[in-house]
């Protein structure tokens, strides 16, 4: 599998659509000490969260979801999985799966045939913070970058702000 950050800079220069790579200290990558120490708000960044159905068909979904929120992986996502349970994946399966470290997932590197669901609160943001491929890299690019990448469906609902 090749380097995740080098599949996120090719798919980003196939995209009609500008953004911008940041270098991230390794250390700071997790979101909330990435968005205090960088000076970026939590509800304009964005994070990938891999959900695997238990029951039922075995797949893996990537959800998207901005960082003041919480999935609601116990009722939105085991419904649409079609599971009777699910459960997020671990970190060793996220880096088996798409070759990336916690803190660096991205949707802009997923496998091909990886369902890719958005919370549609992500699309009301003029700009997001997203995992550069890597815990070194963020990239800062608009929530229409989703209307250009495969497998994607935008969903209402997929989460709920935390202070709700």
């Amino acid at each position: 599998m090749p380097d995740p950050a080098q599949r996120v800079k090719a798919v980003l220069s196939q995209l009609p659509i500008d953004s911008e790579t940041i270098p991230c200290d390794p250390e700071k990558a997790d979101t909330a000490i990435f968005c205090e120490h960088y000076g970026y708000a939590l509800e304009d960044s964005a994070n990938t969260i891999l959900v695997a159905a238990k029951t039922g068909e075995k797949r893996i979904v990537a959800c998207v979801v901005l960082a003041d929120s919480r999935l609601d992986v116990n009722h939105v996502v085991r419904k649409r999985l079609e599971s009777r349970r699910v459960s997020f994946a671990s970190s060793e399966q996220t880096q088996e799966l798409t070759g990336m470290d916690i803190g660096g997932v991205t949707p802009l590197a997923l496998p091909q045939d990886m369902a890719l669901w958005v919370d549609a609160r992500v699309m009301t943001r003029e700009r997001i913070v997203l995992g550069g491929g890597s815990r070194d890299t963020k990239v800062v690019v608009s929530p229409a970058v989703f209307e250009h990448l495969e497998n994607v469906a935008v969903i209402e609902g997929l989460a709920k702000p935390i202070d709700a």
